[in-house]
């Protein structure tokens, strides 16, 4: 079944059809870095890396860019209001920015470009739009005239005819009710870093920056852009506009935008007090996994409520998943899986894959992990399992982990033996009377996250996440 993505381009449903039929080329619109990333932001970062695992899943060979904005106007004035360069003032929250990106798991793009870095690109393209005849200058910066490009328009459905006005803003923050001409090269003003150019002495716009750089490193013409729902305009409109102005090709294939969330019902926002920062949700003790499992167990083109409470859920079902596996890693009995355990593990695979295939169906996926939990429970309560049922379970368990990415299956197969080492040792010490080693043993363990339970059968271990 081919993968089935909604393309904002045309608001359908489309199948999904690579340029090369074993590849994909995909631009996400990254960090601007002039503060740490909040939660809003992580849940599409989060689908844009659900995206890119399930094409791995599907077999294509993924070349992925995901741009650094390091210049803007936020940043130009934090900077100097701190003293601060620049690449000073950015390389701290860019170093947070990858930090975070490990804590949830995000995959690292093959490319990732920082905007400051590609000035010479950025120029090249102004000059192409410049003799094509789509730019003019104005009090020493150089705008894009709307009205020279027919098609403007065609992604965010904003109307442009003849009686439309159009001013000239210089601000990288836009108005949505009023489009207009776009600023491609900024003049210098006092104060600011600038660099030189043909256009005279200046810093690129906000919308220049993705364009030149998707371009060199996908091609005039790639497979998939994503984006949060809030950059279709004027930012995503003003890309096709500057990139297929310049090179008179179809600029992306499939446009993919991601809803907003929202905080206990609100609009999240810092006078409201309900502003998170992943760091933020970190300190208070949150764990990463479940905030992962969380942003993305919502359709990415819906409304997410962000909770406390559904923190907690998804923290418990992480745990019930791990539970699993750790009742799956004790099935020692040789045998072939039997063939009810294989119509479980099938029917789990088939809706797993059918709720993928729907557009990124991630809450139906992600149910039919946990159906396939539930039911192998069932199974496993009322008979033994064997090697073969546990490792026909494992192995879907296994397939589906390597999109979501919540169950530390890799991390605890390289442990158990040192677990397992440590709690016979606290069992020889119990059995020595030395309590104290014994306690100590304990102690350590649950710094590392694990829970012994100690029963009448001996000493069983679980993860607590």
């Amino acid at each position: 079944m081919p993968l089935r993505l909604y393309n904002t381009l045309s608001n359908t449903l489309e199948d999904f059809i690579p340029i090369h039929s074993d590849e994909v080329k995909m631009y996400t619109c990254g960090p601007t870095v002039y503060h740490y990333v909040h939660i809003g932001n992580f849940r599409t970062f989060i689908f844009q890396d659900i995206l890119r695992r399930y094409l791995v899943y599907k077999g294509y060979r993924i070349t992925h860019a995901m741009n650094i904005t390091d210049v803007e106007d936020k940043i130009i004035s934090n900077a100097r209001a701190q003293g601060l360069s620049i690449s000073d003032y950015t390389r701290k929250y860019e170093d947070a920015f990858f930090e975070d990106m490990n804590a949830l798991r995000i995959q690292r793009p093959e490319i990732m470009p920082r905007a400051t870095e590609h000035i010479d690109e950025m120029l090249d393209l102004v000059s192409s739009l410049q003799e094509k005849g789509h730019t003019y200058e104005r009090e020493g910066s150089t705008y894009f005239r709307i009205s020279s490009f027919d098609q403007y328009g065609r992604l965010s459905g904003v109307q442009v005819d003849e009686e439309s006005t159009f001013g000239q803003v210089d601000e990288d923050e836009y108005s949505k009710e009023n489009p207009r001409d776009f600023v491609l090269w900024k003049g210098h003003r006092d104060e600011e870093e600038s660099w030189d150019s043909p256009f005279g002495e200046g810093r690129p716009g906000w919308h220049l920056e993705c364009s030149a750089m998707s371009m060199k490193y996908l091609g005039e013409t790639f497979d998939i852009h994503c984006g949060g729902v809030d950059l279709v305009f004027p930012h995503h409109e003003n890309e096709i506009a500057q990139s297929e102005g310049a090179t008179g090709k179809p600029f992306v294939n499939y446009w993919v935008h991601g809803a907003h969330l929202i905080v206990e019902g609100q609009k999240m926002s810092k006078s409201l007090g309900n502003f998170y920062t992943l760091r933020d949700l970190l300190d208070k003790g949150y764990n990463p996994l479940a905030l992962r499992l969380l942003l993305s167990s919502v359709h990415y083109r819906k409304q997410l409520n962000f909770t406390f409470d559904g923190v907690s859920q998804a923290q418990s079902a992480i745990q019930r998943g791990n539970d699993f596996l750790l009742r799956m890693g004790e099935v020692t009995e040789d045998g072939p899986a039997s063939a009810v355990v294989e119509r479980i593990v099938e029917k789990a695979s088939a809706g797993f894959e059918a709720a993928m295939d729907d557009d990124l169906n991630t809450s139906a996926a992600l149910a039919s992990v946990f159906e396939l939990v539930r039911e192998i429970n069932t199974l496993f309560d009322s008979q033994n399992l064997n090697s073969g049922d546990r490792d026909s379970v494992l192995g879907f368990f296994k397939k589906a982990n390597t999109v979501f990415d919540v169950f530390n299956l890799e991390k605890e197969a390289l442990e158990d033996q040192e677990i397992l080492e440590l709690i016979e040792e606290r069992n020889k010490a119990r059995g020595n009377k030395d309590f104290k080693r014994s306690d100590e043993i304990r102690d350590m363990l649950q710094k590392k996250g694990i829970v012994l339970e100690d029963g009448k059968e001996g000493t069983r271990w679980k993860r607590r996440i």
